[in-house]
């Protein structure tokens, strides 16, 4: 589509530009220079292009602005584009012309080794680094791979409120809020449960958007906003909603694979174990896993009187970290562990008809120590038993009557997941921790910037 705005050239325009004279808006990411030359590389959203003064070509007064520019400054150059094999993306900027637009002065973020901490207090700067910048542009490819799957595949997106009246997986990991005269309001933990009216009229719904937990957890994989796709589908079981939860995995990595190899270069990313990654996915149950785990003699930890216990993993325990990674290891690509054990999942999960003490529930783990990157189900359809299951969490029955409806008018079998937008970047990226995949990252103990 042809822009009506004013059409700037950017550095990934330059391959098709050798030998014109063109104008590139930017900020310095480095430079260097000696007597006659300087060498600017120039930041751009789409890359960094390097642009050469010689003090021949330009007039003096714009090759003292070359010396005065300091990192982070921003400035415009005009020049011909010319190819050059030493230069980052095969081709650099002989400069004419420079202008400057801003002298930034101190910047703090320097070239050499800065702490964690020092780097997410300036998480608003650090968004700057060839590094971080690599792994914002592969977030943005992943997020426009979840909406083309779903558009493509007859889903609709159906947003989901993000202030609610009540929990949806437990009240202990709730932001809470007064809202107006009517008490108590909450931020939202997943939109599955609006997604489900949204499926019961439109059939194949997704909604998208931020998500909330309260959880004091400080790991890796935890934030306390993030993003999450959740598909909601009329008339899928749980086995149609393993399979979906496989195609778009795949089809995010695939594009991913074709689109972000720039950035995999410079994130450093092996991508040999990305290429793996092709249905079937493994699947294994359950009671498969804690097998697998209790011959493999990977205990569970308990803190009892102030000191870490191991004992063998008893079947009725949810899993951590340490059982995902060690089942994990096993696998070169994701994995769906499924029929989990009822009490252990949430109320609105159905029960497996040949097993009660089970239900339909499935997490898929990530290899490469990603951890779970969906968790989803079969949903209870039936009236009578999820009013059961209300009664038996001690959830208020009026707080949920609408929810309730949906399985008095026109019930219907149907399935839904979620997919965790961070967690997949942190896996398809190789990032360090969590707070590398998400532009202004909350935890526990952040909330600025």
């Amino acid at each position: 589509m042809k822009s009506r705005y004013k059409s700037y050239k950017t550095v990934e325009d330059l391959p098709k530009l050798a030998g014109e004279t063109v104008t590139l808006r930017g900020w310095v990411y480095k430079k260097t220079g000696k007597g006659k030359l300087q060498f600017i590389q120039l930041r751009y959203g789409t890359g960094i292009a390097q642009c050469v003064v010689f003090k021949n070509n330009v007039t003096e007064e714009a090759f003292a602005k070359a010396k005065a520019l300091t990192q982070e400054s921003s400035l415009t150059v005009t020049g011909k584009v010319v190819a050059s094999g030493k230069a980052p993306g095969g081709y650099e900027i002989d400069a004419a012309g420079l202008e400057i637009i801003h002298i930034s002065q101190d910047y703090p973020i320097s070239a050499k080794e800065h702490g964690d901490s020092f780097l997410i207090e300036h998480r608003h700067l650090w968004l700057r680094s060839a590094r971080q910048h690599a792994i914002m542009r592969v977030r943005a490819v992943i997020i426009k791979a979840i909406r083309d799957f779903f558009d493509a595949s007859g889903f609709k997106l159906m947003d989901s409120p993000i202030l609610t009246p009540n929990a949806c997986e437990g009240t202990s990991t709730l932001f809470e809020t007064k809202y107006f005269d009517l008490g108590k309001a909450y931020l939202s933990q997943s939109g599955q449960l609006y997604a489900e009216a949204s499926a019961m009229a439109l059939g194949k719904v997704y909604t998208f958007g931020p998500v909330f937990r309260a959880e004091r957890s400080k790991t890796r994989k935890h934030l306390t906003e993030f993003w999450m796709v959740e598909p909601e589908m009329a008339f899928f079981d749980l086995d149609d909603d393993m399979d979906l939860a496989e195609d778009l995995v795949e089809y995010i990595v695939e594009c991913a694979l074709r689109s972000c190899q720039k950035e995999f270069a410079v994130l450093q990313r092996d991508i040999s174990a990305l290429e793996r990654i092709k249905r079937p996915f493994y699947r294994i149950s359950y009671s498969e896993a804690v097998e697998w785990l209790q011959k493999n003699k990977v205990p569970i930890i308990r803190k009892i009187d102030g000191r870490d216990v191991e004992s063998p993993f008893p079947w009725g325990e949810d899993f951590g970290t340490v059982q995902e990674e060690a089942l994990m290891e096993q696998f070169d690509k994701p994995c769906i562990i499924h029929r989990y054990p009822a009490a252990v999942k949430a109320f609105y999960m159905k029960r497996d008809p040949a097993d009660d003490k089970l239900s339909l529930a499935m997490d898929m783990l990530g290899p490469e120590k990603a951890g779970e990157i969906i968790g989803g189900s079969q949903r209870e359809d039936d009236y009578d038993t999820m009013l059961e299951r209300i009664k038996e969490d001690k959830l208020d029955e009026a707080d949920f009557k609408w929810f309730l409806d949906l399985r008095k008018y026109g019930s219907v079998p149907h399935s839904g997941f979620g997919l965790g937008v961070e967690r997949v970047v942190k896996w398809i990226t190789g990032a360090k921790h969590i707070r590398e995949t998400i532009p202004m990252p909350r935890m526990i103990h952040r909330i600025i910037p």
